[in-house]
Parts: C-alpha cells; sequence; structure tokens
C-alpha cells in the first residue's frame, strides 16, 4: 500500500538492528502503527500491541495482527456457497442516494478521486461487509480483515498521487479499471500472543501500557496524515461527515497529530519518552524529521541508562509529497536504539510521607517538557531525584532533614558509609538497644552534625525525627537497624538531573517568579486530615493546621493566576474525614483530580494542565 512512512522495504533492517543490539522481550509495542506493516513482520516473535489515532489504521491492525493467515470466512461460505472475494466481486450494486463515497469522492459529488462506477461499488462492499456483520456471518477476525482489504484495494484505484491531499485533474489510467477487491497481504505467521490493538493518542495510550520493546516510527514532516488520508478514514468510519473545500476533507477533524507541528513536537516526543515504561526503546528517524537527529539524541540522552545512546544510519528513498521541492535534499533514514532508565532512585533517608512507592504513578502525570522541577516540600527527596528536567529544586524547611539530604547529595557514599560503620562500632548501636541509643543520642545533641543524625535516624522508633522545644533529638530507640539493602540505597542514590539547586525556605517565602513559566511545582504537604508524627506540633515545630493548609492552597492559587503549572499531592478523605477546605478549592478552580493506588489511604493527584499537551488550563 502507499502510505508515507510505511516500513515494509526496512522490515529485515529492523530485525537485525533488534539483533545487533541484543534487544529481546516478549512484548513489542508499534506506537505509530500506519498500515501495521512492522506488528505483522514481528507478531510470530512477539506479543503485539499496535496503536494509531487514526481509525483506518487500526483497522489494518486489526486484520493482520488477528489472523496468522486469511481468514476461513466458514459462515460466509456456508450461506453463499462462495467466498467473498468473488461474491463482492461478481455482484453488481446500483447507486443509491446514501452512498457516501459515490456522492462526495466521485464526479456525482463534484470530486474525483473515483470513478462513479468505481465509487458505487466501493459504497456498495462497504455497507454490505456492515450487514453482514451485523447479522453475525462475520467475526471480528473476518470483518476487520474485509474491511482492511477495502481500504487498500480502494488506494490502489484512487485518482491521486498517493495521498488524499488532492486528486489529480486527468484520470490516471488504474483508477478507471474496474474496481476489484484483492485481499490484504500480511504474513502468514503464528501468533506468539493475544495481540492489542488501540486507537489513541500516543502519549494518552503510553501512560495505560507497559512491555519489553517500544517502536517509535513517528510522523517525519508537517503532513498530516489525517488530511493525507482523510478520504480512507471516512471510508473506515462511514460516519457521513460534513466536509468541506475541493479535497472535500472532514470538517470535524479531530484527528491532528501534535507530531507534524514544529512548534509542539518536541514536547511531545519527550513526553513520550518520559512516560514510556518500556525497557528497550527503538526509534525510526529521518534527517528531514521535524526535530534535528542531534536534537532528538540530546532528548534520548536524559532517559537513558548510561546516557547512551545507539544510532544506525540507513539509505532509504525519500516520500515526496505535492509541496515538496524537487531540490529536497536526499533522505536517510536511522535508527535509534537506547535502553530505559526506569528505575526508580529510592533515598536513603525513612522519612514519614516519602513517596518512593507512589513515585510510577506520580511521573505519568508529568508534562512533556519541564524546565525547573521544584519540589518545594523535598522531604526525603524521593520525587525531585527521579525527574528529568532542566534543572532540579529541592526544597526543605525542616533544618535537620534538608542538611541530610544535602550530606547525601554532597558526600561520597564510600564517606557516609564509614562514618556510619564507625560510630556504629564505636557505640555498640544494636536493634532495642536503649542504652547504647541513648548514649550516641547524647553525643550527637552535643554536637549535631548531619551525618550522625542519619545514623541515630537508623535505630530509632518507626525512623522519626522527634526533637523537644530546645531541638534536641528525644526519638527513642525502635526495632530497626542498618542493614546491606540501606547501604546499596545509599551508593544508589544519584538523581537522574545534575544540576540540583538545594533550597532551605519555608514555601512561604520561595521566591516563586525567578522561574519560568515552563517549570512545575510540586506541593506534597503533611496531610491535614491524618495523624502523622511529623504534623501534629509536638516535635519541636509548628504542627499543619487549617491556617498553614489554606496559606498553601492560597499560594498555589497565586502560582496558576500567574501562568504556572502545579501538582500536588494530598488526601481528600480518610477514616470518615473529610478535607473540606481542600475540596471546595479544587472544585471552586475546576482543578484535575487524579486518585492514586496507595493502599490503605485514598491519595490524589491535582494539577493545573492537561497531562497529555502540558498546557495550562
Amino acid at each position: 500500500m502507499r502510505f508515507i512512512g510505511n516500513k515494509t522495504r526496512l522490515l529485515q533492517e529492523i530485525e537485525i538492528f533488534l539483533r545487533e543490539n541484543k534487544i529481546s522481550g516478549n512484548t513489542f509495542c508499534d506506537i505509530f502503527a500506519g498500515t501495521a506493516s512492522v506488528g505483522d513482520y514481528f507478531k510470530s516473535k512477539y506479543k503485539i500491541i499496535s496503536n494509531d489515532f487514526l481509525k483506518f489504521s487500526t483497522d489494518f491492525a486489526k486484520a493482520k495482527l488477528w489472523n496468522s493467515e486469511v481468514p476461513h470466512f466458514k459462515k460466509f461460505k456456508k450461506k453463499y456457497q462462495t467466498e467473498p472475494f468473488g461474491y463482492f466481486n461478481e455482484k453488481k450494486y446500483q447507486y443509491d442516494k446514501n452512498f457516501y463515497i459515490t456522492n462526495s469522492y466521485a464526479p456525482t459529488g463534484n470530486r474525483q478521486y473515483f470513478s462513479d462506477e468505481n465509487a458505487i461499488k466501493i459504497d456498495g462492499i462497504r455497507i454490505e461487509i456492515e450487514e453482514i456483520y451485523k447479522n453475525k456471518i462475520f467475526n471480528e477476525q473476518e470483518y476487520y480483515f474485509l474491511l482492511a482489504s477495502l481500504l487498500e484495494s480502494a488506494m490502489s484505484f484512487s485518482n491521486t498521487s498517493g495521498t488524499y491531499e488532492a486528486f489529480l485533474k486527468e484520470w490516471d489510467k488504474r483508477s478507471l479499471k474496474d474496481f476489484v477487491l484483492f485481499p490484504i497481504g500480511l504474513f502468514n505467521y503464528k501468533l506468539k500472543g493475544d495481540n492489542e490493538v488501540y486507537n489513541e493518542d500516543a502519549n494518552s495510550v503510553i501512560r495505560k501500557i507497559e512491555g519489553d520493546i517500544l517502536y517509535i516510527d513517528p510522523p517525519y514532516t508537517a503532513t498530516e496524515y489525517s488530511s493525507a488520508y482523510h478520504v480512507l478514514e471516512t471510508l473506515s468510519r462511514y460516519d457521513f461527515p460534513d466536509i468541506a473545500g475541493i479535497t472535500g476533507r472532514r470538517v470535524c477533524n479531530d484527528r491532528k497529530s501534535v507530531y507534524t507541528r514544529k512548534k509542539e513536537v518536541i514536547i511531545a516526543f519527550e513526553d513520550l519518552i518520559r512516560q514510556a515504561n518500556f525497557k528497550h526503546i527503538v526509534i525510526s528517524y529521518s534527517n528531514e524529521s521535524l526535530i534535528p537527529i542531534h536534537d532528538l539524541e540530546k532528548i534520548l540522552k536524559k532517559y537513558a541508562v548510561d546516557n547512551k545512546v545507539v544510532i544506525k544510519k540507513i539509505s532509504y528513498r525519500t516520500y515526496k509529497n505535492i509541496r515538496k521541492s524537487k531540490k529536497s535534499k536526499s533522505l536517510f533514514e536511522v535508527l535509534i536504539y537506547f535502553k530505559k532508565d526506569n528505575i526508580v532512585i529510592k533515598s536513603p533517608l525513612n522519612y514519614s510521607g516519602s513517596k518512593d512507592r507512589l513515585m510510577p504513578q506520580i511521573a505519568k502525570y508529568l508534562p512533556g517538557r519541564i524546565d525547573s522541577f521544584i519540589d518545594v516540600m523535598g522531604g526525603a527527596f524521593n520525587v525531585g531525584a527521579n525527574v528529568v528536567a532542566n534543572e532540579i529544586v529541592y526544597n526543605e524547611y525542616n533544618p535537620y532533614v534538608y542538611e541530610m539530604v544535602e550530606m547525601l547529595l554532597k558526600t561520597t557514599p564510600e564517606k557516609i558509609l564509614k562514618h556510619a560503620k564507625n560510630q556504629i562500632k564505636k557505640y555498640n548501636l544494636n536493634r532495642s538497644d536503649s542504652k547504647t541509643f541513648n548514649r550516641f543520642r547524647v553525643v550527637y545533641n552535643n554536637k549535631q552534625n548531619a551525618m550522625d543524625l542519619f545514623v541515630l535516624s537508623m535505630f530509632s522508633f518507626q525512623n522519626q525525627l522527634r526533637f523537644n522545644s530546645s531541638f534536641e533529638f528525644n526519638t527513642p530507640v525502635g526495632n530497626c537497624a542498618f542493614n546491606e539493602t540501606l547501604g546499596q540505597r545509599i551508593f544508589n542514590f544519584k538523581p537522574k538531573v545534575k544540576k540540583i539547586n538545594l533550597l532551605n525556605f519555608n514555601f512561604q517565602n520561595l521566591d516563586y517568579k525567578k522561574f519560568s513559566k515552563e517549570s512545575l511545582f510540586y506541593f506534597d504537604p503533611p496531610y491535614f486530615i491524618t495523624n502523622g508524627s511529623y504534623n501534629d506540633g509536638k516535635r519541636g515545630f509548628n504542627g499543619w493546621d487549617a491556617d498553614l493548609e489554606t496559606k498553601l492552597l492560597k499560594c498555589i492559587t497565586s502560582l496558576h493566576n500567574n501562568g504556572y503549572k502545579f501538582m500536588l499531592s494530598n488526601i481528600i478523605e480518610h477514616k470518615n474525614k473529610t478535607n473540606h477546605i481542600l475540596k471546595e478549592w479544587i472544585e471552586t478552580h475546576e482543578f484535575n483530580i487524579f486518585e492514586l493506588e496507595s493502599g490503605v489511604r485514598k491519595e490524589v493527584l491535582i494539577t493545573n494542565y492537561d497531562i497529555v499537551k502540558g498546557k495550562r488550563k
């Protein structure tokens, strides 16, 4: 089939590339599937997840990925005593006023994508396929095989140069031949698994799926596929749309891709990569793409394990649309591979309210572009350390927590571990041993350095950080101790972004205006309706009360009104309690609410932007 970007001629190159880079797994996702030629080729080796935002493309995917061979059409053959292709090709159809293709895209409709005779045939077959399917004579696999066959056959008899951006003024010889319905070509391969087919925006569906290999073959140029193939989309949907203009494009066209818009594509691409919960990512790309290859490589390195990205150049013939200059430079394609860094970095500091377990869920609601990520109430730094942005700002009001995080970031793991082991040995610290613990606690309170506090927190009751009114550490001993897992966390605590700015301010005193409008402010306050030890006002610091809750919401509202994006973690309801202040505030401003799976508590994320487009509401 003549389709922009079709990868039929590159299938073996892709397979070789997978072998060269030792890419393996059970699941293969083709997220810009087009005519599903890639998924069709690999369906015997992997379970395929296929997606495209155009309906006619998903018809091809279902036809190829739900069938290992041409369907048998048993019920049809029994009823009609013939196979469907012969039946439809021999049948004569008469013009009907409800024939949409004839009345819109043939001379009868003052356009000449198809001859009247062929348009009548196409309409007749399309409607009869639907009737037979409705009567359950075709199953789903057979229905989509026939529908895809009709779409491909229609393309072969179209009076165009390859797309439906325009029809030819003079009739192409092939378009005047009698229409013939022929079966689509597919690989007769046994299916590896139960293949899934989606008809969604790529940046939306990526948040719902996961697997081993993600194959990305996005649009390369400004050519809008929904316009280039609008006739096929209408033939697939057969939804009688309003159309306009010489070309008869669909008036209500809600299927426009950001990947064909130069100002938006780079943000969309980064969002897609950020959200990809796949081990291996393979990309087909071109030197004529909207994002230059070297710029794309910079984005990919931020999300790649060890910043390693492999690029292989492949010679390839270019597609030229009707507006393309004859002087256009020759096209070459590249295959790109990197292993995605999906590891959640867990802070060595065990701190109440930490979000390490929720981080994979929180990440799904991050926008594509983040200039500065400001972790306003950073705590143990489990969120900011796992976000990729141009800059990460860690802010924490509690000076003791701040100093420990600063120590963990600025001191080598070897030095931290050596100090911890020396102090444990020197003071004979043991799990539940209050005598040795209290002796070391006195030593800390006399000097108060971050390394000793970190050691104390390892052995303290539930790892709590409690201080008296004189700011002396007074948490009792607990049933915890240093272990090898904690030691490994110390070594692994390397934030995903090197540029980190550390601040020690109250959220009300932070200079928000110094950050760009492409920044994201993340708030994780003490939860007003819970009874956490860290927000009860009895630990040497002020507790979190209705007054502070109100001041925080006022602060976030100001950010919103000034054009900034924010993300707020909180709880609206808990143990028959409701945070009415928060609930009313969300409803008044019509902010987004996303529920997180967090066990006993029903935690939510509140945002003021479209998570797919990344734009402010």
